[in-house]
């Protein structure tokens, strides 16, 4: 099952910056569960892997132009 693209530009620019603030935060707050920096940022350890899983799927949608979720609610946001 090919599925067609349904993610415009805009879209796109937007998943794509999403995802790599959420890796960072992903990555930051793993460190500071590790105690390798300083608390910056309020969250518990679990959010790490959360936050690492919106990343993935934000970028790959993103970079891919195909989002499943939007398909089976017959959304599309390309040109």
């Amino acid at each position: 099952y090919l599925m067609e693209e349904n993610v415009g530009l805009m879209d796109q620019k937007v998943r794509i910056a999403l995802g790599a603030v959420s890796g960072i935060l992903s990555l930051l707050v793993l460190a500071q569960s590790q105690n390798l920096v300083s608390e910056m940022l309020p969250l518990p350890a679990i959010a790490s892997p959360l936050l690492g899983l919106v990343a993935l799927v934000l970028l790959v949608t993103g970079y891919r132009k195909k989002c499943q979720l939007y398909a089976m609610i017959g959304m599309d946001t390309s040109e």
